[in-house]
């Protein structure tokens, strides 16, 4: 990457940083190994905290970020450290040809930090969050249909789905019914709003750990914005930019996103595919090796300090020499969302 200058690493935190502190940041760290000189992608670069950390052991970056926010943010770090951050607007789903245009063909390394930041959720305006009122947004990228847009306009059958599948909400069918019952009277526009109809809908208990709609608002967060579908593709495009002996480390904060991860680092670090009792022909080179077996968990100093760390988990994979496997998504298993299709607007 000629662009990306061996400059001394520059000290000191942008405001931006300070609204989200990096999670796991020493396991991170730890897992990616970065020397001076050597190029990494930061594919969900927020408020730059990962990439500030890789950046100051004298390592070149490339950052990708979806949300226009962040990018404009970015900007006073990308000045800071003088031509060794490329920040580029786009998705992680396609890191390897970013990177290409950036001048990268082959990395040393791969973070991603997976899900919706902190600086999103505390911006009331973004819609993301049901403990504050905004409008009912929640596109990572400020453009498509907004989560208003699916509770006003989905079928029954389809919110029921999305909610009870991405969103993990054993009670989706009572969710959805309230939903259909209250937007025919007055469609939804609030994040609040929708909270409330949610909370009646489920009801609450003292010995509820988190917010009735919390399940509700993930679900609906993930599917506007394809999160799962992008996460998988991103997996697939880490194992072709990364070179023999990169890394790849990923820290994610639900079930859903960390179980494609596994899926992903188990078949690509697995010798053989089907039976055990194939010939030896059908055995394949593997394409990553585990750098931990299992999951890391945050330390519990870390989640007293930030409870956001509490969910994590990260998972690392050591990329071998071997070339990079068939981009194949049934391997993550992803549940089909294809027929799911808006009945017409209220004022189309």
């Amino acid at each position: 990457m000629s662009e990306m200058k061996a400059t001394p690493p520059a000290s000191g935190v942008a405001q931006n940083e300070m609204r989200h502190i990096p999670v796991m940041l020493d396991e991170v760290m730890k897992y990616l190994t970065p020397k001076p000189g050597e190029v990494f992608v930061d594919g969900t670069f927020g408020a730059g905290g990962y990439s500030s950390a890789i950046l100051n052991t004298g390592a070149n970056v490339i950052a990708i970020d979806r949300d226009p926010d962040a990018i404009a943010d970015g900007a006073e770090l990308v000045a800071r450290f003088d031509g060794r951050l490329t920040l580029l607007p786009g998705k992680f789903s396609q890191m390897d040809v970013l990177a290409a245009e950036a001048g990268a063909d082959l990395v040393d390394g791969v973070v991603l930090d997976v899900g919706v930041s902190s600086m999103q959720i505390n911006e009331d305006e973004r819609g993301f969050s049901f403990l504050h009122d905004g409008p009912l947004d929640m596109r990572m990228a400020q453009k498509g249909p907004s989560a208003a847009d699916l509770v006003n306009n989905l079928e029954r059958a389809n919110l029921t789905r999305i909610i009870g599948i991405l969103g993990e909400e054993r009670h989706a069918s009572r969710v959805s019914k309230a939903i259909i019952a209250r937007r025919e009277v007055e469609p939804f526009s609030r994040t609040l709003d929708l909270a409330k109809v949610v909370e009646k809908a489920v009801g609450k208990t003292k010995n509820d750990r988190i917010h009735p709609a919390t399940r509700t608002f993930q679900g609906l967060r993930i599917f506007v914005n394809s999160e799962l579908e992008e996460l998988a593709q991103a997996l697939l495009s880490a194992e072709r930019i990364l070179k023999p002996g990169g890394r790849l480390v990923v820290v994610s904060f639900h079930s859903l996103e960390d179980r494609l991860v596994k899926r992903f680092l188990v078949d690509r670090s697995s010798e053989y595919v089907g039976s055990r009792h194939l010939p030896q022909a059908d055995s394949r080179p593997t394409t990553f090796s585990l750098l931990k077996r299992g999951a890391v968990a945050p330390r519990a100093d870390e989640v007293e300090r930030n409870p956001r760390a509490r969910s994590a988990k990260l998972r690392a994979g050591l990329r071998t020499e071997a070339q990079a496997g068939k981009p194949d998504l049934s391997i993550f298993k992803l549940a089909d969302f294809s027929g799911v299709v808006e009945i017409p607007r209220r004022d189309a």
